[in-house]
């Protein structure tokens, strides 16, 4: 196989709990992931020499290739499995870049299971995911996708059941969040009050939409929304208009709301939209699914 067209897809939290910092400098968290149907395109060839190139089509600053996770990824693959080519890849961006959704952990990936298809490797998606950890901690999930219980650090994954059907309308504002600012930011004397994590992970067993929508909660919020009163402002938006929860994804900005129907989606995505423009901001909007296949 010399090329092949690879889907990857986004993630969002359901719920975001986090315990406490480690000696190391990393936080010990508690989470539920889950996998949506929002994704970035990649096309991956083959090379002759055993050069990686990246093409992108996002005006989105990557940084340098040595840098980028998909280099790493393919670089780390190259590696481990004595591949003697390299790839090409061709990445169209539409997960919203820098958003607490994962787009760069699940562009690698893809391409770590891209290429494990292409060069007939045959390795098992639980070799990737432990091969994937030293590059991200969301990468292993990524790779495993679906819905999960996530612990440690957030390599620690239990597979769960996957949540009834819904719609999904995902904002990311024009705002930039630092990951590690928010982290530090975390008064852990102050936080008396945690995500029902085990609440969640029993609707879920449930297959209980209203149960997971009432337990939709992010501790990170606590900084993010006092920093930038628009996420608090969105939230309210979706759910005043039909959202049955909404809720920041990982340390945002991007807030999602869950939504019983395709019609009240697309009326509050529509509602959002215009909303914003009119007060000069120009989010991004996407109107999407839960989403639990591997294909």
């Amino acid at each position: 196989m010399d090329s092949l067209n690879y889907k990857a897809r986004a993630k969002i939290n359901l719920s975001l709990d986090v315990l406490r910092r480690l000696e190391n400098g990393y936080h010990e968290v508690k989470m539920v992931m889950q996998t949506i149907d929002l994704y970035d395109e990649l096309i991956l060839k083959k090379r002759q020499d055993p050069d990686i190139i990246l093409r992108i089509n996002s005006a989105d600053n990557l940084g340098k290739l040595e840098d980028n996770l998909i280099y790493k990824a393919a670089k780390r693959m190259q590696e481990r499995y004595h591949i003697e080519q390299g790839i090409e890849v061709s990445l169209k961006k539409n997960i919203p870049v820098a958003a607490g959704m994962a787009g760069g952990s699940t562009d690698a990936a893809a391409v770590m299971l891209a290429m494990n298809e292409m060069f007939a490797l045959g390795r098992s998606r639980e070799e990737l995911m432990e091969l994937a950890l030293p590059l991200g901690a969301d990468i292993p999930f990524c790779i495993m996708g679906g819905t999960a219980l996530a612990e440690g650090i957030g390599e620690k994954l239990t597979p769960l059941p996957q949540p009834p059907y819904a719609e999904i309308v995902v904002v990311k504002p024009p705002i930039m969040v630092s990951t590690q600012k928010v982290y530090q930011s975390l008064d852990f004397n102050e936080m008396e009050k945690h995500p029902d994590i085990d609440g969640m992970v029993k609707a879920l067993e449930e297959g209980d939409l209203s149960g997971i929508t009432q337990r939709l909660e992010n501790v990170m919020e606590t900084v993010t929304e006092t920093e930038f009163p628009i996420i608090t402002d969105i939230k309210k938006m979706l759910t005043d208009n039909g959202a049955w929860g909404a809720v920041m994804s990982g340390s945002g900005p991007s807030i999602f709301g869950v939504f019983p129907d395709a019609a009240t989606a697309a009326e509050a995505a529509g509602y959002v939209r215009r909303t914003l423009e009119q007060k000069g901001v120009h989010a991004q909007v996407h109107v999407t699914t839960f989403y639990n296949s591997q294909e």
